[in-house]
């Protein structure tokens, strides 16, 4: 399919008027090959678009071409020479007909300089692009344009880089939030300046707590959105009937209580970037539009017939197995393989060790200064044996769960010096969760039934040894033991090596 992608020029109406050609039936009727398709741009005299169409469509018969489907259509821009706009419009169009069509022609005679400029900037990274122009006497010119616009960007980039040196204070400044003193969190966040340098999707991964948001924050940070808005919003907090209207907004009388428009985060987020939290908590059918958002750059608010067309990078996060939810028909393939691109997996608090004592010097200064607040309040801090309880404890809730176990014992304890007790009185007792595992045997399977139920007790004596730091006593009760001597036989029999 051959397809013609040009803007309507005020010369093209005014010849029309007069039954002269201009550039667009000019290309029309003098192509070598005939177009199957003509989509014309514009943003302005509505009143003559259909009698420009009949009129395209009249001279492809009067020169015996091929009947060819002729269609103006809106261009959603602010003015003739509003760069941001036309690049949306420019981008939406090329890359919708370039999938279209086998070879796509773009018109730069038609139209101001911004849609010009903005058409071959586009259309130049497409493959099967090709470009015209024509001649004030109405004669096709072939637009060759030789230059690499990529390589050209990169140069001229390396230049500014060289001169200005502040692409690097920009990332590390973005960055500053992110505690990264362990190997583990220095990798990540090396991927993520990576993600944040681009305009692909991000998904971030990791379990309840371990600070998704704060990295959202700093990729936005650090992209080329900084200066633009970054609208946040928990998927799974969202009652399920104003999902569809937060997200993608509403027009008045959409439902009991619209009283009036409302843009959705979409809308909000336009030029920036837009943060889905718990993003695997979203329903299907809302899924679908969110697709169309991501790949299409288009949204219609609740109620509405119009298509709103936006610039929006999408951060998504969640704590749930996508791929599993996937198999489970409960997320969208086609959704998840789009947020997949950028994908940063933050680790537990158990797998940075290294990390944690500056974590907690951090959320210290944070109790510290909301305590301050009240002329009664004493600043406090934690002994080294409570650090060394804090790196011992599993964390399973992770930042969050240590912030508020933190707050409970500053908050109960009467000392500037927050001990390791204090600290193990202010932790949370978690029930223990069995699991009701169905076991079936076949006539000649063995096992080492001794070996199964040690290694099981074994892992239970050491879990129980590091949360009480050693202390038999402590792990004697957690462990429902009679006494610490048995406790001590246990550990003979299995195996575990007493700390001196």
């Amino acid at each position: 399919m051959h397809i013609l992608l040009t803007w309507l020029g005020t010369k093209d109406i005014d010849n029309m008027s007069e039954g002269r050609l201009a550039a667009i039936a000019s290309i029309a009727v003098k192509s070598k090959i005939p177009f199957d398709k003509i989509v014309i741009l514009a943003n302005q005299r509505e009143e003559v678009w259909s009698e420009f169409e009949n009129f395209i469509q009249k001279r492809l018969a009067i020169a015996g071409r091929p009947a060819a489907e002729v269609a103006v259509k809106q261009a959603h821009i602010e003015s003739p020479i509003d760069y941001p706009t036309i690049a949306r419009e420019t981008e939406k169009w090329i890359g919708k007909l370039s999938d279209e069509a086998d070879q796509l022609t773009i018109n730069l005679t038609s139209g101001t300089p911004a849609m010009t400029v903005l058409s071959v900037l586009v259309g130049k990274g497409k493959s099967n692009v090709d470009f015209v122009q024509v001649s004030p006497d109405n004669e096709l010119i072939a637009a060759d344009i030789p230059l690499d616009f990529g390589r050209e960007y990169i140069r001229s980039a390396a230049k500014n880089q060289a001169s200005g040196a502040v692409a690097s204070p920009k990332l590390a400044d973005a960055f500053s939030s992110i505690t990264a003193l362990s190997s583990e969190m220095q990798q990540v966040v090396t991927k993520a300046k990576r993600v944040a340098t681009s305009e692909v999707p991000a998904l971030i991964l990791g379990e309840t707590g371990t600070g998704k948001e704060e990295m959202a924050k700093a990729i936005h940070k650090a992209s080329l959105r900084a200066d633009k808005p970054m609208k946040t919003v928990n998927c799974g907090a969202l009652a399920p009937t104003l999902v569809d209207s937060t997200l993608f907004g509403h027009k008045k009388g959409a439902f009991t209580g619209a009283d009036k428009d409302y843009p959705g985060l979409f809308e909000q987020a336009d030029g920036g970037t837009l943060f889905l939290d718990e993003v695997g908590e979203l329903s299907l059918d809302i899924q679908v539009k969110l697709l169309r958002a991501i790949q299409q750059g288009e949204v219609t608010r609740l109620g509405d017939t119009e298509t709103k067309t936006l610039d929006v990078r999408v951060i998504a996060a969640t704590h749930q197995n996508l791929p599993q939810l996937v198999a489970e028909g409960k997320f969208r393939e086609d959704l998840f393989y789009r947020l997949a691109v950028g994908i940063i997996t933050l680790p537990s608090l158990k797998q940075r060790l290294a990390d944690i004592p500056a974590i907690v010097s951090q959320l210290i200064a944070q109790i510290n200064k909301a305590g301050a607040k009240h002329p009664a309040y004493t600043s406090k801090e934690i002994s080294e044996d409570g650090i060394k309880f804090i790196c011992e404890q599993p964390w399973p809730g992770n930042i969050r769960e240590l912030w508020s176990s933190l707050n409970r014992a500053f908050l109960w304890s009467d000392s500037s010096v927050v001990s390791r007790q204090e600290l193990s009185q202010a932790m949370l007792a978690r029930p223990t969760v069995t699991e009701d595992v169905s076991i079936s045997l076949t006539f000649h399977d063995k096992v080492d039934i001794v070996q199964l139920t040690d290694n099981f007790q074994k892992k239970y004596l050491e879990a129980a040894l590091k949360a009480s730091g050693n202390v038999k006593k402590h792990a004697t009760q957690m462990l429902g033991l009679k006494d610490h001597q048995t406790l001590t036989n246990w550990m003979k029999r299995l195996g575990i090596a007493t700390e001196k």
